[in-house]
Parts: structure tokens; C-alpha cells; sequence
């Protein structure tokens, strides 16, 4: 069973088509990178292919289970046991602590907090020292990884990423992107949108989309190849 499935997608804003036909799979532990030109449709296809926007037309599953069947309900369910979210924004909560940020999402769930995982998931991103701060006290890159933590401690069978470096210098970015490509390795799979071309090359593979549609797929390509795929008419 393949962690995401998206057939003939199509999304249009009003008369305005921004996605027109995209067909593509995630494999289980797959890092796939989504990367086209401005207006291509990046943000659209990760916002449709995780459940936050709804399809014009066409299919999206998420471990064999078709979105656009599922009751608002039972949506929100699927996204919250099995989808995690890496967003630009960070989007924590400032009156809360690192280690209370790292825990929301559980929280939110009704679920028993296990205090140990969300220690585990703070350490595994170098910030156990940091677990008492605020987002106020952190840095950009220290911010994205609590970000990271709380969907680490989770434990989703597929993270969706939106230019989650695109905010952070060039240290902080690269250990954002070392956190991410880790996640794969226990057969849980990666999407993310990115402008960065160096951080795309550091997926398994790429998809360049362009006006709307797939105009390549490229396997562990090296920068040069997807700026190469993305210049071609």
C-alpha cells in the first residue's frame, strides 16, 4: 500500500486552474520533493495531497483511504493519528514552553502525554537543554525543530513539509533538512515543498511541477540536475 496516492488531481481557485491532472505515489519510507517555479502549484498539491484543501476533481489517499470520501470528522482523525505537519511558519504557541509545544498535539487528542517521548523527541533534535523556553527564547532554526519534535513524538506515517527551511539560514537549515531525511527510515514517508534546490536533492526523489502539472520526475538527482529539469521548455 503506498502512503500517499494522487490521481488526476485537479484544484481550481474560482475559474482559476492551479492544478490540472497531477498523478503521482509515495512510497513507504520515501523522502519525495516537490519543486517548480512560482505559481506552479507546489503549496496547492501538499495542502490537497494532506487533506487541508479539498480537490476540485480527481483522488487523494492517504494509506489507501480516499480523502474525498471521508466525513469531516473522520478527515480531521486520519490527520491527527496519522499526518504530521512541518510548516515555514513554525506556528507555536508563545505562551507555551518547548516541551508543551512538543506535547499539544496529544493533548489536543485526549491522549495520555507520555512525558518520556516528548523528552526523547526534544533530545533527538538537540534542543533537551531547551525544553523549559518559550518561542520568544529561540532561535528561527531551534523553533523549526521544536516544530519538528512535536511531530516526531507523534510518530505520523507521513510528514508533509512546506519550505520548511525557507525562513532559516544556512546552518539551521541543513539541520532541519538532517532531521527531516531521518524520518524515512522507519518506513514513514516525507513530502516538502522547497525552492531550495540543494535541499531537494536531498530526497529520494523529485517532482518538478510546472503550470500545474508533473513535467518531470528525477531519482536522487544532484542540484545541478533539478536546476537543469527546471530550466527545460
Amino acid at each position: 500500500m503506498f502512503s500517499v496516492e494522487v490521481d488526476g488531481l485537479t484544484k481550481s481557485f474560482g475559474t482559476t486552474p492551479v492544478l490540472r491532472g497531477v498523478s503521482l505515489r509515495v512510497d513507504p519510507g520515501e523522502f519525495l520533493a516537490v519543486v517548480g517555479p512560482s505559481g506552479s502549484g507546489k503549496s496547492t498539491l501538499l495542502y490537497c495531497m494532506s487533506g487541508l484543501e479539498p480537490a476540485t476533481s480527481g483522488s487523494v489517499r492517504i494509506l489507501g483511504r480516499d480523502l474525498g470520501s471521508l466525513r469531516r470528522g473522520a478527515l480531521a482523525g486520519l490527520r491527527r493519528d496519522h499526518v504530521g505537519f512541518v510548516f515555514q511558519a513554525y506556528n507555536l504557541i508563545p505562551s507555551l514552553t518547548a516541551r508543551e509545544n512538543v506535547a499539544l498535539p496529544a493533548r489536543l487528542a485526549r491522549r495520555r502525554i507520555d512525558a518520556a517521548e516528548i523528552d526523547r523527541a526534544l533530545a533527538d533534535v538537540g534542543l533537551a537543554g531547551h525544553a523549559a523556553h518559550r518561542p520568544a527564547a529561540l532561535s528561527g532554526g531551534q523553533q523549526q525543530r521544536v516544530a519538528i519534535a512535536r511531530v516526531l513524538a507523534v510518530r505520523p506515517d507521513v510528514v508533509f513539509a512546506d519550505e520548511p527551511t525557507g525562513a532559516l539560514d544556512t546552518s539551521s537549515g541543513a539541520q532541519v533538512l538532517d532531521l527531516l531525511a531521518k524520518v524515512p527510515a522507519d518506513g514513514r514517508s516525507v513530502v516538502m515543498v522547497t525552492h531550495d534546490l540543494s535541499a531537494a536533492a536531498r530526497a529520494d526523489r523529485v517532482v518538478v511541477l510546472r503550470d500545474g502539472l508533473v513535467h518531470r520526475e528525477l531519482a536522487r538527482p544532484s542540484a545541478a540536475e533539478v536546476f537543469a529539469a527546471l530550466g527545460e521548455s
